[in-house]
Parts: structure tokens; sequence; C-alpha cells
């Protein structure tokens, strides 16, 4: 199957969009089906602002419609208290977030952009997709990440090269409190090492430490601003330091 043929057979419905790689495409190649698609993004906690910024323009390009939800996900005690699998509570209340505001808009079908590369298996966010009877198109049809990147380049979407990226809780260990604090320090401290330069890297919080990740490329960048970056995150951190198990 096509993802013409998949929007010839739903020409109606809700995607939860992120403005990353691979929802930006999805409606995209909705919008181009000529279906009747409706964006919903979902502002909280764990997403930092650049995020909810490209979903915006994405949407604004691609002109499509797009809805804003907002959510408080740090209200679920099985979000804060970030057991392992807070990933599946998570999506549990993200996307019934979303299915409840497609319902009350006439939508009743709800995509996500999970695509042929992702591993299905039994992970905690995928099971919570296959409960609500969320549907992947980029799934079904089988295209995969490195298509979604060579298809979106090809429409010229500016997303096609951005870096996969998680949620901030991510930054959090497993079993660790999640609070608004450690959020907006962690977004602090990426949106610091973005502005020198720096991508598809993480700042990982490790018992009050700053933990950076980065690719071995930028390993030189760190160098060069090493003493600046500790200036910086030493303000926010107990000690700042390199992961030498790069990303």
């Amino acid at each position: 199957m096509t993802l013409d043929e998949f929007f010839r057979d739903n020409p109606k419905a809700a995607l939860a969009f992120s403005g990353g790689v691979d929802s930006t495409y999805l409606l995209w190649a909705a919008v181009q089906a000529g279906a009747r698609m409706r964006a919903y993004y979902v502002r909280s906690a764990f997403q930092p602002r650049f995020e909810y910024e490209d979903a915006e323009r994405a949407a604004r390009e691609i002109g499509a419609d797009m809805r804003v939800l907002t959510l408080d996900v740090l209200s679920a005690p099985h979000v804060r208290e970030n057991p392992a699998d807070r990933c599946y509570y998570c999506k549990q209340a993200i996307f019934s977030a979303i299915l409840a505001a497609a319902g009350e808009d006439g939508y009743p079908l709800v995509l996500d952009g999970t695509n042929a590369s992702d591993d299905a298996g039994d992970r905690p966010g995928m099971r919570a997709l296959r409960e609500l009877s969320v549907r992947s198109p980029l799934r079904e049809c089988g295209i995969t990440k490195a298509e979604v990147r060579r298809l979106s380049r090809e429409a010229g979407l500016f997303t096609w090269d951005k870096p996969a990226y998680a949620c901030l809780a991510t930054r959090i260990p497993a079993g660790e409190e999640i609070t608004g604090e450690k959020l907006a320090r962690t977004e602090a401290a990426e949106s610091y090492l973005a502005s020198l330069g720096f991508r598809d890297f993480r700042v990982r919080l490790l018992d009050g430490c700053a933990r950076i990740q980065i690719r071995p490329e930028q390993i030189g960048l760190l160098a060069k601003r090493r003493e600046e970056i500790l200036k910086e995150l030493k303000k926010s951190y107990r000690a700042v330091l390199w992961d030498l198990e790069t990303r």
C-alpha cells in the first residue's frame, strides 16, 4: 500500500503532530493526497520551545490546520514518578487528549508518524498506541526513516535533516522524580549548547551533574568552547561531565 492509497481509503483524519521529520512528512503527504487532515500539537513541560516553533512553521508552510492542546503531564503520578515504563503513561495521556479533541472536531481516526524503521516490539509507548487504536501510515506503508528524509528533501521540507529528538523527560534517569525545575534546567542547558552550534546532542541529569553526550565530529567544538560551557552550565549543575560513550 502507498500513502496515496492509504489516504484514499482514509480521507479524513487527525494527526499527532510534533514538527519532527516523520510527522511533518506525513502531514505534507496527506495534504498532497487531498486528504482532510488536522494536526494536533500537544504543548507540555516535556517539549522545548523550539519544537513548538518548528511545528508551527511546518504546518504553516504546508498549508495545514494545526490545533494546539495544552497538557499538564506532571499531574499524572505515573508520569511524574518516572518508572521504567513512564513512556506508556505519557503516551496514554497525550494521545487520550488528542483523541478527545479530535473527536470533538469530527475526526474519529487518529494517526501518528511512526515509520517502518521504528522497532514496534513491546515498547511502552508503542503499546499505548495499539491500545488506543492509533494508526501509523508510514509504518503500514513500509516507509523507513531514510526514505522519509529523502522524500522530505525532495518535497522541500525544512525538517528533512532535523535530528531525531526525544522529549526532555528522557534526560532524567528512570526512577528519579521528574519536576518542572529539572525539565526547565535541561531545556536551558540544551538551548545554550545549540546556540554554540551543537547538533544532535543531549544534556542528561546525573546526580545533580550535567552529562553531555555529543557526536564524535563535534568533540573539537566542545574542546574549543570548554571554558564558557563550564561557566554557563555550572550555574545550574553541580558539575559538568562529558560522556565518552557519545551519542
